[in-house]
């Protein structure tokens, strides 16, 4: 395909879309309907659709630059150094480059040194830093920028510290009149005298009289000052889940190292020091059975020892003394081994006979050796002069690492002692679990563990059969077997020393594996330590990034077992070779210890008398830079004639071969087995290698293979694979121009390289992983360079530019597929990032920095040249011509070569964006799979072009070809598609490929025309538009489409993009413009809105169309709101979230620092407002009030005042928690009782994501120009306002202060959707939400991308935050939270309140300003009752001030509401204990009641509710401090003294009436909350209370409320049923006066029958009460219905409480009412609750079932119990309460309240005597009552619910004798009986009542036995009568009767009492009456004994009757004494005589 064949199908692709535009805008003009989903006519266009942007470049060309004033110039346009070229130098470990010096190098080393020594090239974005995407606001930057904030004082902080808080300091003396030392007996507060208290200081022009206007300019400047600039610094920093812009720069390309260890060798002892020992180290991988580091040599013999080998060192370089080195792992496992193998000189003898002395011998027999000794020396001496250069193997011994780093918790290191015998890798084998548990890598980390020194004590030595590397393995792996075959042979004993730590950051004095100096390298004479290079246990995929060129030669084995001669000790000798001359062995060998630094030759240690030796060497060598065909290894072996014979040579060669290190111009690696010849080789034979059998020359064994050696290179300029090595030799020939060229076994000529080079470049993808990774940088250089510079061929320009741009899609697959696990978040490779960002340049273009600063000098890998042709011209003509930019035509001015080459070249983007247009489909899915490389590749090359081309100052339009960016049009096009498309096959990949075409368009805005871009942008849109409405699940689309609009908004100019400067143009149609005539005619003004200001407000078409970017995203958030969105939830939290972290960044934004720019940047986001405004309802619900949302919306949208709201009495929900309920008193008394509002339509947004719009809507009115707003509410309609104040009440909710106890209480596990889970929590506790529903939501809630199991990119999935959500937080953690919290509340708040002061500035001239402003100030009463801190409350207030000043009538014409409210948050705050807090609220309680005084000479209203508010705050509030409020009262008092204006007034008066009122009833709270858990004492301190509000029914009425609610609390049903019982007699009492209504009960009277005490209610006479006074009885409770609702929850209550006789007494009552209703439901309701009643009195009719209560006499003695001293009490107990509870209750409580050792128990029920107690203690007695009835009252208390109900009289019996003791003999045993009769009746409002009247009879010894007597009589009775008959239990009493009992039985009394006849005749009648029972006593017994017969089986005759035998002794022994006679009882009584039976005759002894 041509290439003008494939404009013009790129033209087609532009052209349909720009005729699709054009269509679509001629459309909108003419308004045709749409299909859309939302079309409001206000808006004009649809939002679904995307409005026509304005084109940028025309709007910024028409505008002067200098139309805007001094900042907001900044803004018009980017800055002219938005965009430089940076050349950063690279990094260089080394000091010195290490590349090599020799002249000629060949081109691909040329390529591979130029390569990594150019400085790095980018592109730099000056303010790209500023986005979002690159400093993103997390966690800890919010942090940082938190860290000057000032502490807010909060009222609830300032609990912690009771008493005073810090605030306070300005009193000293704080706190209350009494005593500091005396107790608080609650007697103390009644010492406070409100004159003698001190005021708090008094505000400084309060009583002045100023102009309203001034008023608020001092206000609002007090408001404006100290606030903090950035509102969102405030709130927590936006979700990381959702930051799909986020970028980071990438790390620039580094040398790859894997965990670093230092092995240092310390010392190496013997039992015996005889000769010089090396030492060799290196790391071994058992399980890849690979050794993974080249050799480390070490040398630490002593100087002596050195000094035998004199005759054959030369000076050691100081390279090769090191003793430290640094090992590299990559990958780290438990199978790694520091195998340290020894040598030592070759001598006579195989290695055992060597080893021998070293076993044999040991230190401590030195002396008795001493002659073996010195032979050995001799002998040692001799071998090193004659053969000191050979070595030979002499032992080994391996660490196994994991045991070090595994151990490394072990305190004491040094191993073994060296006493014991135990081989070295056992030494740790008790301690750490060393064997392989688990096989994964990572269980094994070398990189922290602690450093160790090893004591290494038992080597093995080497067996001359087993030296190779297969062998060690062998071995290492038996090493780790327990019984290993290693143990068992005699190990060689030494001390070796190392330490191994892992190695430190940049450790001094290092050498690199070249054995360059390793920065920081302080001083060239240090012993260095070396780096040890690492070969990789696996692929390890980095590029290189220095120049590294090493070869190691391995030689493996020789068998030389045929060859003739003497043939024994062999060694081999390496030498590297440069030509054939034996002076041609170049010095490239690297020496191993203590010798020179390169060598020209090597030699194997010697195995003794071995034809086939095994090798276990590695000789490393320094490659030439420049490898020719003539180099080579050159190895010849030699035999070593240990013995010193005449005529024998020291060393004989016995055979030569060698390797050419060339073959086709590929460097030879890898395992070769050659032959070995016997003759020296014949000349030139280096070309050739030895498999060539060359004439006349003799070979081992016949030519065959018998030398095994092995090259290994590590280079970063020999690639070593195939394809790579091909590529390369193809460029680089082309490059050179030398044909022909020989490739393998071709010769290449000009006419087939090109077909060469195309196989070459599809074969890349063949090449393996890790050589292309590594040479990634070269070969995606070349790949460039082939596609800018196509090469010329025979004078021919070869478009190569298909080819090649396939093969970098294949490449950079392949690198993407090798690194898959490093890829970051968004699906980059690193390295490939990091290429584009740092090593990418174009080709042949000298970097120079712009506006002629010098060019920075850096080698560019140019074309060769001709000679002496001058650069400069090359340069010149290569930025102006472009070729596939036609337009630029230039005529070339002489045809040579290089012009035509510079023709031929072209630029990559326009390269690029063409070849993907137009590739194929397989390689389209390639680029598409990684597309974000070519889009950056593209970016930096236009950023190139333009900063190289200085084509910055160009005008934008004018940069870029137009057909360049038709190409780009159909790129973005087409992968737009590709997005939309495979969003729901493959939607990780839909995923990646959005970000990286939201990130390229992004990118672009910096580069090319504006306009153009966000054509491209609304042609985006559409695509996705038209595809949403056939889309199965749209919310996948919607939210790739908002992270796409999210990461274009993330630009750094995205303000600049939006045009902000621009004032808004009104549309331009003819038509009358839309938003005037649809809205309402606006509330404030007469005439028609002005539509520039409504537009700006609304996501308008004018608005969309200028702020085009801030568009798109506020219609994000615009659709995700819809009712009907899908997928809500996941949508609302990506919309909301992407506009709060775009306004987050503008905070933190240093260029939108000043107010006047922030200003503009908020009228970007002025549709918010109107969006939050409507979205309204679906908010969560911070109020947590019912039908709260809409509140003030709906009152200003009827006339009706709000839904039900309550007359201005206490609200009731108020009061019922005054009793302590768990609301905060004036919290939410504002929320109106309405029904429940309609279930919201729509589906509701989390908390979270509610309180993120919130924060983000208040953002826009804390910054927006206020005069705008101001122009905006005066537009708004009625209802909207209502909104928009309900919004603000909202936001209040919100942010509202928890308190640092919350922040404590939370801390345990932090779930970061805690908010939601509490908001869900509530829904389903409140039952708002069915079950059904909540499956629906969770159903719905399911992430749009169905059950993807498998999406581990999906991150919103995950519920846990890792980084932030540490369980728990450190104190300090949680005070800077508390401390940021209380910040944000505080801003917050003052934010709306600037808000709702200009929507009072507005209101003031409409008509309709009394709804709003009580609207208004609902919200500021709202604000004043949440919790607040100081600062805002002295705002607040003073707004509060400043509102009623202007607006009285608000509070004193319309209902009483507002002002209730108003008053009960004032005395709130004038109890405060922060006295900021005070000063105000007491200035406003003044100014308010001034105000009320002046408008009606009397202040009666603001008196009634401030009396009101008192009660019920100090019912509420558990934290209330009483002593503030007093200090409040004293400040009012202060004022009224002082306001001159009302001097002559009854003012002052009133208000000291007032306050003293006050102070008396905070008085007696104040002993309330003293006894805030004493519930008796309580409960009594309320009963006063009530008691002292009889004045006043409404407050009387709450405190029985309350009352009712603390019993019901308690669980005393009952008694909270007496309350109710109470308030109801108390409003019938009252609607009795008011109206007079048959069915109503005739006040307290008709109670009666419930209750005896109810007449109490009744105590008000008419002359008090004058119903008609304003405010009385007014509260809902006073009404029929609120009668109806106390007897019902009186009944409810007796119900609970099992008092169902009372139930129907109450029904009484009720059913008239109801009937008169005719309100048929409830009566139904109440007949079957009476009938349900009734059932169960039946049920439980003999009264066990339901037991009513214990009675306890309770008395209180010793002046510790202060107003309790002396006082007596009947307590009422749960049933069944047994003595020792309610005693050790009662104890336990007081101990409490007293101390230990103060309380006693008075264990007996005698009358107690004040004189013997001790003064100092107090006592409490407890006895058990019994209810008493007299005679004539139990005909009437038949059942057991009459006689448990009722209760006024008690009695308990005391037993005494006159000796003192309680029990004695029957003579002398007297009673004490006790009667107590109490104040009212239990059940009453109280469980304890005072006992007001007693009396005590005292029983005689014959009295007390007629008692006893007559109950035992009773109880046979019982017995006998039962029915059904109870066999034990009768048997009992009969043997309790008629047995033989002991002490005290029947018998004994009669005995007793009746043998002699009494002398005194007042007697005579007890005796009498005493004989009289004991016959009726017989006479039961008799009764008794029958039944029983009658009643036994067979088995209990015998048992009845020695019963029988028993009576009859009995009645035997009583019948002489029943039969005597009195003989007075015959005469008739005296008068004196009294009947003893009449309760009148006992002996009283009264109280």
């Amino acid at each position: 395909m041509a290439a003008a064949e494939r404009r013009a199908f790129a033209h087609k692709i532009n052209r349909t879309v720009a005729a699709e535009v054009r269509k679509q805008v001629s459309r909108e003009r003419s308004g045709s309907p749409h299909s859309s989903r939302r079309s409001s006519s206000s808006l004009g266009v649809p939002l679904t659709e995307v409005i026509e942007p304005l084109d940028f470049e025309d709007v910024l060309l028409s505008r002067p630059p200098d139309a805007e004033p001094g900042p907001l110039r900044d803004l018009a346009e980017f800055p002219a150094d938005d965009l430089e070229l940076l050349l950063q130098p690279r990094e260089c470990r080394t000091t010195e480059p290490g590349i090599p010096e020799d002249g000629k190098l060949d081109a691909q080393v040329r390529a591979a040194v130029e390569m990594y020594t150019e400085d790095w090239l980018i592109t730099y974005r000056r303010y790209q830093h500023l986005s979002a995407a690159y400093s993103p606001i997390t966690a800890e930057t919010q942090r940082e920028r938190q860290k000057g904030l000032t502490r807010q004082v909060f009222e609830q902080d300032t609990l912690g510290d009771e008493r005073s808080g810090p605030e306070d300091s300005d009193d000293p003396r704080h706190s209350s009149g009494s005593p500091e030392d005396t107790p608080r007996s609650s007697g103390a507060s009644s010492i406070f005298d409100l004159r003698n208290l001190a005021a708090d200081s008094l505000l400084p022009s309060l009583l002045e009289r100023t102009a309203p206007e001034d008023v608020d300019r001092r206000n609002e400047a007090a408001r404006r000052q100290h606030r903090p600039r950035a509102l969102l610094a405030l709130y927590p920093a936006p979700d990381e889940d959702e930051a799909v812009e986020r970028c980071s720069r990438p790390e620039p390309p580094r040398e790859h190292f894997g965990q670093r260890i230092l092995v240092k060798c310390l010392s190496l002892k013997f039992e015996i020091e005889i000769e010089p020992i090396f030492g060799i180290l290196a790391l071994y991988d058992v399980r890849e059975k690979k050794k993974i580091s080249e050799n480390f040599y070490f040398d630490l013999n002593s100087d002596s020892m050195k000094g035998l080998l004199r005759a054959h060192g030369t000076h050691p370089a100081i390279s090769t003394l090191a003793r430290s080195a640094i090992f590299s792992v990559t990958y780290p496992s438990p199978d790694i081994f520091l195998v340290i193998k020894l040598e030592k000189v070759l001598q006579q003898g195989d290695i055992s006979e060597c080893c021998e002395p070293y076993m044999v011998m040991k230190e401590v027999d030195t002396a008795k050796n001493k002659e073996k000794l010195e032979k050995l020396r001799l002998a040692a001496e001799q071998f090193c002069t004659r053969l000191g250069r050979y070595r030979m193997p002499f032992a080994w011994t391996a660490v196994h690492l994991a045991n070090i780093v595994s151990s490394a918790g072990q305190p004491d290191r040094d191993s073994d002692s060296e006493g014991e015998r135990r081989p070295a890798w056992t030494d740790r084998r008790r301690r750490g679990p060393q064997d392989r548990t688990n096989s994964g890598d990572d269980t094994c980390s070398f990189s922290g563990f602690r450093p160790a020194t090893l004591t290494v004590t038992n080597f093995f030595k080497q067996e001359a059969e087993r030296l190779s590397d297969e062998d060690l393995f062998k071995f290492l792996a038996d090493m780790r077997r327990p019984s290993s075959l290693l143990r068992r042979l005699r190990p060689v004993t030494a001390q070796l020393k190392i330490d191994i730590s892992p190695a430190p950051e940049n450790p001094h004095f290092c050498l690199s594996p070249e054995l360059l100096h390793v920065k920081p390298y302080p001083d060239p004479r240090g012993r260095p330590t070396k780096e040890i290079l690492e070969f990789p246990a696996r692929e390890v995929y980095a590029p290189h990034t220095s120049y590294r060129n090493l070869l190691y030669v391995y030689p493996h084995c020789l068998n030389f077992s045929s060859r003739q001669g003497s043939v024994r000790n062999l060694t081999v000798r390496v030498q590297y070779m440069a030509g054939e001359d034996p002076s041609q062995a170049l010095p490239v060998i690297f020496g191993k210890s203590s010798c020179s630094e390169f060598a020209r030759e090597a030699f194997t240690p010697v195995v003794y008398h071995n034809k086939s030796p095994e090798f276990y060497e590695e000789f490393k060598l320094r490659l030439p830079a420049c490898v020719t065909e003539n180099h080579h290894l050159l190895f010849t072996f030699y035999h070593v004639s240990c013995q010193p014979r005449p005529g024998t040579a020291l060393e004989t060669p016995v055979g030569f071969t060698w390797i050419p290190l060339l073959q086709h111009g590929r460097l030879r690696t890898g395992p070769f087995c050659l032959p070995v010849s016997v003759d020296q080789p014949p000349p030139s034979y280096s070309v050739l290698t030895p498999d060539v059998a060359l004439p006349g020359m003799r070979w081992v064994d016949g030519h065959k293979g018998v030398f095994s050696v092995e090259l290994t290179a590590v280079s970063s300029v020999h690639p070593q694979d195939p394809h790579l090595d091909k590529f390369f030799t193809l460029v680089h020939v082309l490059e050179e121009g030398a044909f022909p060229f020989r490739l393998k076994d071709t010769v290449l000529s000009e006419n087939t390289v090109e077909q060469e080079l195309r196989a070459s470049l599809a074969a890349l993808r063949l090449a393996s992983p890790e050589p292309l990774v590594a040479f990634s940088h070269h070969v995606l250089d070349k790949l460039v360079r082939l596609v800018v510079r196509p090469p010329i061929i025979g004078g021919q320009i070869v478009n190569l530019g298909r080819g090649a741009f396939e093969a970098m899609a294949h490449v950079v697959s392949l690198v993407h597929r090798s690194l898959e696990a490093a890829q970051d978040a968004r699906g980059h490779c690193p390295l490939l990032a990091a290429y584009v960002h740092y090593a990418f340049r174009l080709p042949g273009t000298e970097p120079s920095l712009p506006s002629g600063a010098p060019p920075v000098a850096v080698q560019p890998a140019t074309l060769a040249r001709g000679p002496g042709r001058p650069a400069s011209l090359y340069l010149a003509r290569s930025k102006s011509i472009s070729s596939s930019n036609p337009d630029l035509a230039v005529t070339p001015g002489s045809v040579d070569d290089e012009v035509s080459r510079i023709l031929a070249s072209k630029l990559l983007h326009e390269e690029l964006a063409l070849q993907w247009v137009v590739s194929g489909s397989a390689v389209r899915e390639a680029v598409l799979q990684h597309a974000w490389f070519f889009f950056q590749l593209m970016v930096k090359s236009m950023a190139l072009h333009l900063l190289l081309g200085q084509r910055l100052d160009t005008p934008r339009k004018l940069r870029f070809p137009g057909r360049f960016l038709d190409d780009i049009t159909a790129l973005v096009g087409s992968v737009g598609l590709e997005v939309i498309t495979r969003v729901y096959k493959d939607a990780e990949l839909a995923e990646r490929l959005n970000a990286s075409l939201a990130f390229f368009l992004s990118d672009l805005l910096s580069l090319v025309d504006r306009g153009f871009i966000f054509s491209l942008v609304r042609a985006h849109y559409k695509q996705v538009s038209a595809r949403l409405q056939s889309a199965p699940n749209p919310a996948l689309l919607l939210t790739l489409r908002m992270d796409f609009t999210r990461i274009l908004c993330s630009h750094e100019h995205y303000v600049t993009l939006n045009l902000p400067c621009c004032p808004l143009s009104p549309p331009a149609s003819p038509s009358p413009s839309v938003s005037s005539t649809t809205s309402q005619s606006s509330t404030f003004s007469s005439q028609a809105p002005d539509p520039k200001v409504t537009s700006m407000f609304e996501l308008s078409g004018p608005f969309r169309q200028q702020h085009f970017l801030a568009g798109l995203l506020l219609t994000e958030l615009a659709l995700a709101l819809e009712p009907e969105a899908e997928g809500a939830s996941l949508l609302h939290k990506k919309a909301i979230s992407a506009v709060h972290s775009l306004l987050c960044s503008h905070d933190a934004d240093p260029r939108y620092a000043e107010a006047s720019v922030k200003a503009r940047v908020a009228e970007l986001y002025l549709p918010l407002l109107s969006l939050a405004r409507d979205t309204l309802p679906r908010l969560h619900d911070f109020a947590e009030g019912p039908g709260q949302r809409s509140r003030l919306a709906s009152m200003l949208d009827s006339d009706t005042e709000g839904e039900g709201d309550i007359g201005g009495t206490i609200n009731p929900s108020v009061a019922m928690a005054i009793a302590g309920g768990p609301l905060a008193p004036g919290s939410r008394a504002s929320i109106s009782q309405g029904p429940v509002a309609a279930s919201r339509s729509g589906y509701p947004l989390s908390a979270e994501s509610s309180r993120t719009l919130l924060v983000c809507v208040l953002w826009v009115l804390k910054n927006a120009e206020p005069a705008l707003l101001q122009r905006w509410a005066a537009d708004l309609a009625l209802p909207q306002l209502g909104r928009l104040l309900d919004l603000l009440y909202l936001c209040l909710a919100a942010f509202e202060y928890k308190g640092k106890k919350a922040f404590e209480r939370i801390n345990s596990l932090t779930f970061k959707k805690s908010l939601d889970m509490k908001a869900r929590l509530e829904e389903a506790i409140l039952g708002t939400i069915g079950a059904r529903q909540e499956m629906v939501r969770r159903s719905r809630e399911r992430s749009p991308f169905g059950n993807q199991e498998n999406v581990r990119w999906r991150k919103s999935v995950t519920h846990w935050r890792q980084t932030s959500d540490r369980v728990d937080k450190t104190k300090d953690e949680m005070e800077h939270e508390a401390l940021v919290e209380g910040n944000l509340a505080t801003e917050t708040s003052l934010v709306v309140l600037d808000t709702l002061e200009i929507i009072v500035q507005t209101v003031m001239l409409s008509e309709a300003r009394e709804s709003i402003l009580g609207a208004v100030l609902k919200v500021v009463l709202y604000s004043l009752g949440s919790a607040q801190s100081a600062l805002f409350l002295q705002h607040g207030l003073a707004t509060q001030r400043a509102l009623v000043s202007k607006f009285p009538e608000l509070l004193f014409e319309e209902d009483t509401e507002l002002c209730a409210d108003l008053c009960l948050r004032l005395l709130r705050h004038c109890g405060s204990r922060v006295s900021t807090i005070r000063m105000h609220a007491s200035a406003s309680l003044y100014l308010l009641m001034r105000q009320n005084f002046e408008i009606g000479n009397n202040f009666a209203r603001v008196k009634m509710q401030v009396t009101m508010s008192l009660s019920s705050l100090v019912g509420t509030t558990q934290s209330f401090s009483e002593e503030h409020l007093r200090r409040s009262l004293k400040t009012i008092l202060t004022y009224a003294e002082e306001d001159v204006g009302l001097r002559d007034s009854t003012f002052a008066e009133q208000v000291q009436d007032l306050m003293f009122n006050l102070h008396m009833i905070l008085t007696d709270t104040v002993k309330m909350k003293e006894h805030q858990e004493d519930p008796e004492m309580l409960i009594d301190l309320m009963y006063r209370i009530a008691r002292g509000y009889q004045g006043s029914p409404d407050l009387r009425l709450t405190w029985l409320q309350n009352m009712a609610g603390k019993h019901a609390e308690l669980g005393n049903h009952a008694e909270a049923a007496q309350c109710m019982v109470h308030a109801a007699a108390l409003v019938a009492e009252y609607l009795a006066l008011l109206e007079d209504s048959r069915y109503l009960p005739v006040g307290c009277v008709s109670f009666q029958n419930i209750s005896s005490n109810v007449l109490e209610e009744s105590a008000i006479s008419d002359d008090i009460l004058s119903p008609d006074e304003e405010g009385f009885c007014s509260g809902k409770h006073f009404t029929e219905l609120g009668l109806v609702g106390l007897l019902e929850q009186a009944a409810a209550y007796f119900t609970m409480g099992g008092l169902y006789e009372a139930v129907n007494e109450v029904y009484k009552t009720l059913i008239p009412i109801l009937e008169a209703h005719r309100d048929y439901k409830k009566l139904a309701a109440v007949h079957g609750k009476l009938q349900e009643a009734f059932t169960k009195i039946m049920h439980q009719s003999s009264g066990w079932e339901r037991v009513f209560g214990t009675y306890f006499r309770v008395g209180f003695y010793g002046a510790r119990f202060g107003d309790l001293d002396e006082q007596e009490f009947v307590y009422k107990e749960p049933s069944i309460t047994k003595l020792a509870e309610i005693s050790h209750r009662l104890e336990e409580f007081y101990t409490e309240r007293f101390g230990e050792d103060v309380v006693e128990i008075v264990k007996d029920s005698n009358p107690v005597d004040k004189t013997k107690l001790d003064p100092q203690k107090a006592y409490i007695q407890i006895t058990y009552v019994e209810p008493h009835f007299d005679t004539y009252e139990l005909k009437d208390r038949v059942t057991y619910f009459d006689r448990n109900y009722g209760l006024r009289t008690f009695l308990f019996c005391t037993p005494f004798t006159p000796d003192g003791r309680a029990h004695g003999e029957l003579p002398e045993q007297h009673k004490r009986k006790t009667l107590l009769s109490t104040d009212h009746a239990f059940p009453y409002i109280k469980t304890r009542i005072r006992v007001c009247h007693r009396e005590e009879t005292v029983l005689t010894p014959v009295e007390v036995a007629i008692e006893d007597m007559q109950k035992k009589t009773r109880e046979l009775a019982f017995a006998t009568e039962q029915d059904p008959p109870d066999a034990k239990m009768l048997q009992m009493v009969l043997q309790g009767s008629v047995g033989p009992t002991v002490n005290q039985g029947p018998l004994e009394v009669a005995q007793v009492f009746l043998a002699e006849i009494p002398e005194d005749p007042k007697l005579f009648r007890h005796h009498n009456k005493l004989r009289l029972c004991f016959k009726d006593f017989c006479k039961k017994c008799e009764d008794a004994l029958r039944k029983n017969k009658a009643l036994i089986g067979p088995d209990q005759k015998e048992y009845h009757r020695e019963l029988e035998r028993n009576y009859a002794r009995l009645r035997e022994a009583l019948q002489p004494l029943l039969t005597q006679r009195l003989p007075q009882l015959l005469a008739p009584t005296t008068a004196g005589l009294r009947n003893s039976l009449n309760r009148a005759s006992f002996r009283k002894a009264d109280l």
